[in-house]
């Protein structure tokens, strides 16, 4: 997309925020975030639809609340953080598919394995901050199934309850800043 009026936008980390939500026992939900993490959009002007995205996520980061849980995650038995340290993601489309909403397709990368992945996204609007930037938000939400991409462990409970569901529920917040 390198025509003279493409438009890059960065995530602004202080404003934006990654969340993850998996059941637990099948009777509750565990949620998560990932706070160390980067991307950027690139938009032909300022429209977003058909914009180019990718981001990554830093494994490390991963914060459940609960270091035990957060050192189990990080371990081989899931992400194995020290082989695979980042997720990531690069979209293959961008379409507005209503006034403010987009579906966001793309490729997802979790270890070393890549499927492609579809999104759903809500762009808030955008503003001027009080130094003069130009800020665009969206809602990034979707599913996906932590299976398909190797995050196989298994445990069940004495009772026969499935400990970790196979559905991980996504809740991306971002606040993109305008590049000059």
């Amino acid at each position: 997309m390198a025509t003279e009026t493409a438009t890059k936008w960065v995530i602004d980390p202080m404003h934006s925020e990654v969340q993850f939500k998996v059941k637990h026992l099948v009777i509750s939900t565990v949620s998560g975030f990932f706070k160390s993490f980067e991307g950027e959009i690139t938009s032909d002007g300022e429209d977003f639809d058909n914009a180019e995205v990718s981001f990554s996520l830093d494994i490390n980061s991963l914060d459940t609340n609960q270091t035990q849980r957060d050192e189990h995650l990080k371990s081989a038995e899931f992400f194995d953080a020290e082989k695979y340290p980042k997720i990531s993601f690069k979209s293959s489309s961008l379409t507005k598919t209503d006034d403010d909403e987009y579906e966001l397709k793309g490729d997802l990368t979790i270890k070393d394995v890549t499927k492609p992945v579809s999104l759903k996204a809500e762009f808030g609007g955008s503003a001027a901050d009080f130094y003069g930037n130009t800020k665009a938000g969206f809602e990034i939400t979707g599913k996906v199934n932590r299976k398909e991409f190797g995050l196989t462990w298994d445990g069940v409970t004495e009772a026969g309850s499935v400990v970790v569901g196979e559905d991980i529920k996504l809740l991306i917040n971002i606040q993109l800043t305008k590049q000059a």
